[in-house]
């Protein structure tokens, strides 16, 4: 019998920076509290979704679209959570995505998804551990 065995699958797209330094500039720059530096990594265009969007800009339904109105919904939570930490416990690669696994100031278990598109963010969800 033949193989049918091939070359390994590449887990990630040119669209998608690699895993291991876009988590720790991204985990870096949070935890420096440097917005700009976070959001150089996020298309103008870009779409993103979180349940502490939800809570701090309630008039968008969780809904956040655009890097201004991201920015500005960034800049809202920063001023009310003067402690906050973010600690990566793992990042997930696959195609045009990336997933960072961290733990937030509170202790709570946080998931981003981060779809890629030329080498930035273009869609983005935020998930929180739910019990």
């Amino acid at each position: 019998m033949r193989s049918t065995a091939t070359a390994p699958l590449r887990s990630t797209s040119l669209s998608t920076p690699e895993p291991a330094a876009f988590a720790a500039q991204w985990i870096d720059a949070w935890n420096s509290r440097d917005i700009e530096a976070v959001l150089t990594h996020y298309a103008n265009d870009v779409v993103f979704t979180s349940p502490t969007a939800l809570r701090f800009v309630p008039e968008t339904g969780g809904t956040v679209q655009g890097k201004d109105a991201l920015r500005s919904y960034w800049t809202r939570a920063l001023e009310e959570n003067s402690d906050l930490h973010f600690e990566l416990i793992d990042v997930y690669a696959g195609i045009d995505t990336l997933v960072l696994h961290y733990r937030n100031q509170l202790g709570g278990s946080v998931n981003e998804v981060l779809t890629f598109r030329d080498g930035l963010v273009a869609t983005g969800h935020a998930t929180h551990l739910h019990r």
